[in-house]
């Protein structure tokens, strides 16, 4: 019969043969999340999503412009875990400029653009945007779109009809909205309600609940879009099963 001594030394072995599996396990996850950013941004993953990321670069989004070049990192790090997410930056600023850069799996490419811009004077040019994506749509299959943008100084009727025709396209349109002005509100929530998608608001004080949309879409995007990825306050705007 084993003494309490063996028994003292069989149980710390064992708990340091546990603590060896954790550490393995953490290691060969660490050490194959490198590997599959590493092959995505190389070109050698196939993608399996593609996310449109779309934002107002007028002057008063200068804030928020700096916020979504920072959480640029924590998107593709989330999405990856979920397959390969190719991303691509279209904008608007100033009276008549409206871009769109090439697709990408590469945070760090993201970010640069992003980083080369500042915001400037201007109106929205939102229809610009929405065109894009009709174009973009019939050269490929695209999982969501984001908007982010604080007010709205087009055509009501034509940016709705817009939203309406990419619905029909089954790509789902995701709108942040920054403050609440009330017109813009009201657009804001149809064109996400005419194309599956889903409406959040965020104020100065919440760049984190902006942060958190954006991962949660990077990831129901690189998924296949499923659904459990994304934030609970936006899953439920979905139509269909919730699961």
């Amino acid at each position: 019969m084993a003494n309490k001594r063996d028994e003292l030394i069989s149980h710390a072995n064992q708990g340091l043969s546990k603590e060896a599996n954790e550490g393995s396990v953490a290691s060969f996850l660490a050490k194959t999340k490198l590997v599959r950013q590493a092959q995505a941004e190389k070109g050698l993953m196939p993608v399996s999503g593609r996310l449109i990321f779309a934002m107002d670069a007028t002057m008063s989004r200068q804030p928020t412009w700096d916020v979504a070049c920072s959480v640029q990192a924590d998107m593709f790090e989330v999405a990856q875990l979920h397959g390969s997410l190719a991303t691509q930056l279209v904008y608007f600023r100033g009276t008549s400029e409206c871009r769109a850069s090439r697709w990408t799996r590469s945070a760090k490419e993201m970010t640069g653009w992003m980083e080369r811009f500042d915001c400037r004077a201007g109106r929205t040019q939102l229809g610009r945007i929405l065109q894009h994506v009709k174009n973009e749509a019939r050269q490929m299959h695209i999982d969501a779109v984001v908007y982010v943008g604080d007010c709205l100084e087009e055509d009501p009727d034509r940016i709705v009809g817009m939203a309406d025709d990419i619905g029909r396209s089954g790509i789902p349109v995701f709108v942040f909205q920054e403050g609440a002005d009330p017109m813009a509100s009201d657009i804001f929530r149809q064109i996400a309600r005419l194309t599956g998608g889903a409406y959040g608001q965020f104020d100065a004080n919440a760049k984190s609940k902006l942060a958190n949309y954006l991962k949660g879409i990077a990831a129901f995007a690189a998924s296949g879009r499923d659904v459990t990825r994304l934030p609970d306050e936006l899953r439920k705007q979905l139509p269909g099963p919730k699961a």
